[in-house]
């Protein structure tokens, strides 16, 4: 027994919502495609779905976005998964017309409403904490494997890259804060530059070109100077391609930051083991464009300006 696939982007994006429902934030849809690879043109009615059902809540604005009405532990799987599937109940009889004598019943109705029954009281018994919860440790590596995993794993790689950047480390930081609006950019640029390169290389295998501006997912969790940063692009005929790591800034000297990614990827064309290699080269082509386009946006003239302009905007608030 599987979902459809609408039933599982909106429990995906229920966990989105969950992760995040105890810092209070509202979470983007761009945020919610990066991070659960939901389909970037499907997301919105997913996200609608929960709303629907009364799970969710939806602000418009910049601090606007999705966020659950109740905390995760007080919403039960199965109000998640009716909110994409509908009721889980029999609506009719498992098998379809037979002999005459199946005219009311059919054989299997008693047996096919227990294992139905059963599905429910499961779900209802499973809090979205409770899978949110397991989320985190799998995304931790502290959740072991099943031994019935019906996982294959997808061919990802593990890439890092790092480029320099002629401006110092607070410089930097506050540029990357308003990066949502212009990281997509720079990702696509690196896309566009692999293709380029899988183009003069071997024209059979699929296009690296997103179909569409890559969601990005960007977040600071404490002033360490390392960000946790995803994001989904999808291919207009390969499977979707998807990054998951951080970026972190890191002070050289007073006029010179590091700017490093690292984390896995899953390239958007693996077709054969004969591709890895090319897969592999276009992947960290792909990184190096994107981080040296960071780089030429963070040192944009007026970008160390208007950080000091905030600080000292900040300095004159002080009592």
């Amino acid at each position: 027994m599987t979902l459809s696939k609408r039933g599982d982007y909106v429990v995906r994006s229920a966990l989105c919502l969950a992760r995040a429902y105890a810092g209070g934030d509202y979470r983007k849809i761009r945020e919610v495609v990066a991070e659960m690879d939901v389909p970037q043109t499907f997301a919105s009615q997913i996200l609608a779905d929960l709303v629907r059902a009364g799970l969710a809540t939806s602000r418009a604005g910049k601090a606007g976005g999705y966020r659950l009405v109740r905390p995760p532990e007080e919403v039960s799987l199965l109000e998640v998964v009716e909110a994409g599937e509908g009721p889980l109940r029999s609506e009719r009889c498992a098998l379809g017309e037979g002999p005459c004598r199946w005219e009311q019943v059919c054989p299997l109705h008693e047996t096919w409403g227990a294992a139905t029954a059963a599905l429910r009281d499961t779900l209802s018994r499973t809090s979205l904490a409770a899978i949110a919860a397991r989320d985190e440790a799998i995304e931790r590596a502290d959740h072991p494997v099943p031994t019935d995993s019906h996982r294959h794993g997808a061919a990802t790689l593990v890439i890092e890259d790092w480029v320099q950047v002629e401006l110092p480390v607070d410089v930097v930081r506050h540029g990357l804060t308003k990066a949502a609006s212009w990281l997509p950019a720079c990702i696509k640029a690196g896309y566009r530059d692999a293709e380029g390169l899988r183009q003069g290389i071997d024209r059979t295998t699929l296009s690296w070109l997103p179909s569409v501006t890559p969601a990005v997912a960007l977040r600071t969790d404490d002033d360490s100077g390392v960000q946790s940063l995803t994001w989904e692009a999808g291919g207009s005929l390969g499977p979707s391609s998807r990054f998951e790591g951080t970026l972190s800034s890191h002070r050289l000297d007073e006029e010179r930051t590091e700017l490093r990614v690292k984390g896995k990827f899953r390239p958007p064309s693996v077709t054969a083991a004969a591709d890895l290699a090319l897969s592999e080269r276009l992947s960290r082509a792909t990184l190096r464009t994107t981080l040296r386009e960071v780089a030429k946006v963070l040192e944009q003239p007026g970008m160390r300006g208007r950080a000091q302009s905030r600080d000292r905007v900040s300095t004159s608030t002080l009592p």
